[in-house]
This record gives C-alpha cells, sequence and structure tokens, in this order.
C-alpha cells in the first residue's frame, strides 16, 4: 500500500493555498499512522509562530515545538502550517495559546502522549516559555 492510498487531504497538493483568518477556521488534517505497532515521537518545530497580543495588539513572536506519540492517526504539516499561521490574527496570551494548540492536536488525531512548548520573544525585558502536556 502506498501512503496515499485509503484517504484524502485536501489542503495538501490543493491548486490553490487557502489561508484560514481564525483558528476556527483552520482544519487539522490527518492521515493513518504508517506504524501503528510501534510508539515513536514526531517533532515539529514552528520558530516564526506570530500571534498578538490581547491587550496592546502588538504582534508576539515564538517558537513553538510540538510533539506527539501518535496512535491510529498523523498529522499533516501543511495542515498545520496553516493551522499555525492563523494565529497571526489571533488575540491571546502565550499560556492559552499553547494550550489550545495542545488541546486541538489532540482533539484532531487523539496521540497517546503529546507536548507543546511555546517559547515567545522577550518583551518588556521577560520571555515566556509555556509546557503544556497531554495527558
Amino acid at each position: 500500500m502506498t501512503d496515499t492510498q485509503n484517504f484524502t487531504l485536501s489542503q495538501l497538493g490543493a491548486e490553490k493555498t487557502i489561508y484560514p483568518t481564525s483558528p476556527e477556521q483552520a482544519v487539522l488534517e490527518t492521515f493513518p499512522n504508517p506504524s501503528p505497532g510501534r510508539d515513536f515521537w514526531i517533532t515539529f518545530d514552528c520558530p516564526e509562530f506570530t500571534a498578538l497580543c490581547p491587550i496592546t495588539n502588538q504582534p508576539d513572536f515564538g517558537t513553538l515545538t510540538i510533539r506527539y506519540v501518535p496512535d491510529q492517526r498523523c498529522i499533516e504539516s501543511k495542515s498545520l502550517k496553516l493551522y499555525l499561521f492563523s494565529f497571526r490574527n489571533e488575540g491571546a496570551f502565550a499560556e492559552r495559546i499553547t494550550n489550545r494548540v495542545l488541546d486541538d492536536l489532540v482533539a484532531a488525531c487523539a496521540p497517546k502522549k503529546a507536548e507543546v512548548k511555546g517559547a515567545f520573544t522577550p518583551r518588556g525585558g521577560i520571555g515566556i516559555t509555556v509546557d503544556a502536556a497531554y495527558p
């Protein structure tokens, strides 16, 4: 069986990329775990994450590191990129963003384990790092 049998992805390979304007509009697509009998970690490094401060509306920059052990489904990386891009218009604190990304990842693929680390660039001399884990 090839990697593209028995499932479809609407965003990967689409003729035109549609950029979601909010996390609610974004869709995290998944595909079947190619090795469901083995536990393994998948790590996504997202060094150009951007959101908005909910008070000042100024941009906040950070690095998100997403790690998970898949169960039956894996997250497709282009859909993750578009999902994370959608936060550029979202006003939220680092704590909320990090936990939201974890919650949405868990809802999309029901992993065995997952971790999201948000390391946000200092503003006013203080950097913020938030670690969230599932379960």
